[in-house]
């Protein structure tokens, strides 16, 4: 299978995002959940988070990825921490499997794309989505971009291309709008995204070096340059929030 940017970055990375999985930690902690409680982790990515939910919380978890070549990373990943008897992967899009899932008492959802399987979902449509597949009394631990101030109008254009975003206060009124309650709200501090975003183009930078010729090699370092040129064109608008909703029922 040929390489691609995000298979090569995110493998580079603990967390698929720009937070860490202290933070990440901290939050599922607080929703105070019974080993072997079922969960969902959309957008897998590399599967640190499954991993992490399965290992320290003793969660069975559903990790759920649809792009393959992730997915072999989180395969892969999953297999070397001994973790298949409690983190099952499927390859497939997000709102596929929801649809025939019967509702869990936590799903992760960090930086996930179109959870909805119905174009560029609205916050408030996303997280009604999710809630869906809630217990009563659930969690849901989403992760996303989050609009520090008013983007220039190309920049919104590029980043919300496949997703709507909001900004921080915009995230909380839409989890109350869905049903949600909000239990945990918080923006990374700059640092951390600042370094999740030179991980993805220094991992990049690495594997091209090492590989001059390969035949992938033109659209990754595409995908990089551009990656990195938003990134550092939105340095000041663009940041990631951390948001632990309660279902109340």
């Amino acid at each position: 299978m040929s390489m691609t940017f995000p298979r090569i970055a995110y493998e580079a990375l603990e967390v698929c995002n720009g937070v860490t999985m202290a933070a990440v930690e901290t939050a599922v902690s607080r929703a105070g959940l019974a080993a072997g409680v079922e969960a969902l982790d959309i957008g897998a990515g590399n599967a640190a988070v499954a991993i992490r939910l399965a290992e320290t919380f003793g969660l069975r978890v559903t990790a759920i990825e649809m792009d393959p070549g992730m997915a072999d990373l989180a395969r892969a990943r999953i297999a070397g921490a001994g973790v298949e008897d409690r983190v099952t992967l499927v390859v497939a899009a997000a709102a596929d499997v929801l649809a025939r899932t019967r509702p869990v008492d936590l799903i992760t959802a960090l930086g996930t794309t179109n959870v909805t399987g119905e174009g560029r979902p609205t916050p408030e449509a996303a997280l009604r989505a999710l809630r869906r597949h809630l217990r009563p009394g659930g969690w849901l631990l989403w992760g996303d971009l989050v609009w520090l101030s008013e983007p220039p109008g190309p920049l919104r254009q590029i980043v919300e291309a496949t997703n709507l975003y909001a900004g921080h206060d915009g995230w909380q009124a839409a989890a109350r709008t869905a049903g949600l309650e909000v239990v945990v709200a918080e923006i990374s501090p700059k640092a951390v995204f600042d370094d999740y975003a030179r991980a993805l183009t220094d991992a990049a930078r690495r594997w091209l070096e090492a590989n001059p010729a390969a035949p992938e090699a033109g659209s990754i370092r595409m995908s990089a340059d551009r990656v990195g040129a938003m990134l550092e064109y939105g340095r000041d608008h663009i940041g990631f929030g951390l948001y632990l909703l309660r279902n109340p029922g």
